[in-house]
């Protein structure tokens, strides 16, 4: 089980750099502050209430350093927490319009033909685009195992797979669409704003082009 992430997991670094670099610019401040006292014109001295207003500033500009800190830590916890729920889809069975990967264990597929067909049609291609099947399905929606059979009634090799439905009506094509299928999930990952599954044979899927888990059968 393998889930990973781009985004920095560590938080200790992140609050120290500001944390100095905010003292050394306090540290700072104060010596041109001093300087600032030392080299004033004794007759034409600089208003107390300007050295407040300096203050102020300072203070304003740290506390909002420390702030956008504060959120930064949030946000990594926040994308750790999403890091510990997508576990959970790892070694389950993600259904989506993606190829699948045949490696002898039949595929479950969920073609759904639109009322209007007369014919449905599964179409099976190979990574090439080569179709190695055409096979007439039910007009009713259900799954469907594709258990690897090729035209020529052999078994298909290991590879990827993609799957079409050719629904028609009085011999007239209505439409030609993909064709839903379970995968399982190897591996989690983020990738900046994106969740990408990795599935069985290395095929990556967006997971919001996932529509049903399921445990692996």
């Amino acid at each position: 089980m393998e889930v990973t992430s781009n985004t920095s997991t560590s938080t200790q670094a992140s609050t120290a750099a500001p944390k100095a670099v905010i003292s050394s610019d306090f540290e700072t401040f104060l010596k041109m502050l001093s300087t600032q006292l030392q080299n004033q014109d004794p007759l034409n001295p600089v208003d107390s209430a300007d050295y407040a207003v300096q203050l102020a500033t300072f203070s304003s500009v740290e506390q909002q350093v420390l702030t956008n800190n504060h959120l930064e830590d949030l946000a990594n916890r926040i994308a750790l927490s999403g890091m510990s729920d997508l576990a959970g889809w790892v070694g389950m069975e993600a259904q989506s319009l993606s190829a699948a990967y045949f490696d002898g264990d039949p595929i479950t597929l969920l073609p759904d033909p639109p009322p209007a067909a007369d014919r449905a049609v599964l179409v099976v291609k190979d990574a090439s685009g080569s179709v190695v099947l055409r096979q007439d399905l039910p007009l009713t929606e259900g799954q469907f195992q594709w258990d690897g059979r090729t035209a020529t009634g052999g078994t298909a090799g290991q590879g990827t797979y993609s799957f079409l439905l050719e629904s028609s009506a009085e011999g007239e094509v209505l439409k030609t669409e993909p064709v839903p299928s379970y995968s399982q999930v190897i591996e989690a990952r983020r990738d900046g704003d994106d969740t990408l599954l990795v599935l069985k044979g290395g095929l990556i899927v967006n997971a919001q082009g996932v529509t049903g888990l399921r445990q692996a059968q």
